[in-house]
């Protein structure tokens, strides 16, 4: 397998495991909590470290925003040799007891995306493998850290959810909507591989708070802060997968 068109990696420039962050900038937070950083790659939304953390060799690859951009970043780092992915982004809450700040692992995605019916019909599930979903879990138990587990929702259309979308999405008792995860889950099932993925809540739509609605910057203050924690969280998680 070549050099892939997007990431501009191939075989033995990744590890086995990639965490996938939306942001780029993100790679490099996540990477400074790691040994051995080694930068791969940077290309359009793409950025490709590689690190270790305790031992445990791992690549981090962010995926730009929606599930488009994270369905390319799935596809080539699968082809060149990553098997176990694990999202660790931030979300938009649909639950009132939710708050800025809150840690979401999700249990299931529902397709509200274009890119995986381009796979596959809507009805066939976007669910994270189970030994990634334990281990995430597994792994807010162990650092006495409270986590929301449940379903979540991938949406297209970052300003097109109305308060009719928000209160159904409520009424089905859906956690929280980000922009990736049904894809990551749904192409990592379909080629036999692992996914998960684990959120900081940077907003409630029930509430009618966004990021970046009260501030100059994106995320809130107290949600940076818990991306701090998911990214802690993930690390200690992928020591056991």
């Amino acid at each position: 397998m070549g050099k892939q068109p997007h990431l501009l990696v191939e075989e033995g420039d990744v590890a086995d495991l990639a965490l996938v962050p939306g942001d780029p900038g993100r790679v490099e937070r996540i990477a400074g909590h790691c040994d051995d950083v080694e930068h791969v790659s940077s290309n359009r939304e793409y950025t490709v470290v590689n690190a270790s953390y305790e031992g445990r060799d791992l690549t981090i690859c962010s995926t730009g925003i929606g599930c488009p951009s994270a369905a390319i970043a799935v596809e080539e780092l699968s082809r060149v040799g990553v098997e176990t992915f694990v999202r660790v982004g931030t979300t938009g809450a649909l639950q009132r007891d939710i708050e800025i700040g809150d840690m979401i692992v999700a249990s299931g995605a529902a397709k509200n995306e274009g890119t995986s019916k381009r796979y596959e019909p809507v009805e066939f599930p976007a669910v994270p493998d189970f030994a990634v979903l334990r281990a995430l879990v597994d792994s807010a138990e162990a650092n006495d850290e409270d986590v929301h587990v449940g379903p979540i929702a991938s949406d297209d259309a970052y300003y097109a959810e109305t308060d009719e979308y928000v209160r159904e999405w409520e009424a089905a008792g859906i956690l929280s909507v980000e922009m990736e995860a049904a894809t990551v889950f749904t192409l990592a099932r379909r080629k036999g591989l692992r996914a998960g993925a684990i959120c900081t809540v940077d907003g409630n739509l029930v509430e009618g708070t966004q990021k970046g609605a009260d501030s100059d910057e994106e995320l809130p203050e107290k949600a940076k802060d818990n991306v701090e924690r998911a990214i802690a969280l993930t690390l200690d998680a992928v020591t056991e997968l």
